[in-house]
């Protein structure tokens, strides 16, 4: 298995808390940068998408923190997706020090693509990310 879709980031001191750790909400914002970025590296754009009709959605997130993070340290987040049956997919992500790999955490989340007229999440979504990347193969696919 190859390794999966990955993005640097640095932590910056705005985005601590008072006693210095990365705040628990940023954690979010670098999974969602992840995620756009590796749609954006496959060829899919926001234009594209709202073009389409479809737009990706969260239904479910799941955080695990493992260690903490300080203004300065660099991290990899990563990206997979983990496609099923259905109308929903899975989307496992790290994050992790870059200096020593160390995981800071671990983020799971169930998405779908909602169809923007009808309101409702796509029968096969593994195939409409087929059919709108350049590059499906960084959606595992």
């Amino acid at each position: 298995m190859s390794e999966p879709f990955s993005v640097r980031v640095t932590v910056r001191g705005y985005e601590t808390d008072v006693q210095g750790h990365l705040n628990q909400a940023v954690y979010l914002n670098y999974a969602e940068h992840a995620r756009w970025s590796l749609l954006q590296a496959a060829g899919v754009s926001q234009h594209g998408l709202v073009s389409q009709g479809v737009g990706p959605v969260a239904l479910e997130t799941t955080i695990r923190y493992r260690r903490e993070l300080l203004a300065g340290d660099e991290v990899d987040v990563t990206c997979a997706f983990e496609w099923g049956e259905g109308k929903t997919f899975r989307i496992l992500q790290e994050i992790r020090r870059a200096d020593d790999g160390a995981v800071a955490a671990e983020i799971t989340a169930v998405g779908g693509l909602l169809d923007l007229k009808e309101r409702r999440l796509v029968t096969d979504p593994q195939e409409r990310f087929k059919e709108l990347a350049e590059d499906p193969g960084l959606f595992g696919l």
